[in-house]
């Protein structure tokens, strides 16, 4: 169980944490939160029965996170309720609020802050930082990986087009 993966922040190797996710296998269970009237609770079963789409990113408070979540948010504007879109990171709930009520960002956010469990689980927490590194992931209606991209170099963006290409083929 686990492995350890490398990817790079500013050129800087770091380590990935956590278990390898791989495409074909079921997503692990998760619990994250976000701020609706207090702190809501997001989790894996609240996403089945649509495909999802889940752009991670270290922090929305970061231009590269901030320009990931906006073209992902106009990007899925068009698919509508037919799928589930949702950016994670580890900043606080209240954060992520205020973030997409400034920016105009109606897809769902959810923080690992709590517990670290998801990034962990998806292999996706960077050792050194204890931030989640940029990926995105694509999750059938039944909550398999349909698709998984774990941006080698965490301040470039990742490839929209493969994603969206991966998220419409189950639409």
């Amino acid at each position: 169980m686990g492995r350890s993966g490398v990817i790079t922040f500013k050129g800087n190797p770091m380590t990935l944490e956590g278990d390898d996710l791989a495409v074909g296998s079921p997503a692990p269970s998760f619990q994250l939160h976000y701020a609706q009237a207090g702190i809501q609770t997001l989790t894996l079963d609240d996403l089945k029965g649509k495909p999802s789409i889940i752009s991670v990113v270290p922090s929305l408070d970061t231009p590269v996170c901030a320009v990931q979540t906006k073209r992902f948010n106009e990007e899925l504007a068009s698919l509508g309720d037919k799928i589930n879109a949702v950016t994670v990171s580890r900043d606080l709930p209240f954060a992520q609020a205020r973030f997409c009520g400034a920016e105009e960002i109606t897809m769902r956010t959810a923080s690992d802050y709590q517990t670290h469990q998801f990034g962990k689980d998806f292999g996706l927490t960077i050792a050194e930082l204890k931030l989640l590194t940029r990926a995105v992931i694509v999750l059938d209606a039944k909550g398999t990986v349909a698709y998984k991209e774990i941006v080698p170099e965490v301040t470039e963006e990742p490839d929209y087009a493969a994603a969206m290409a991966a998220l419409r083929m189950l639409v």
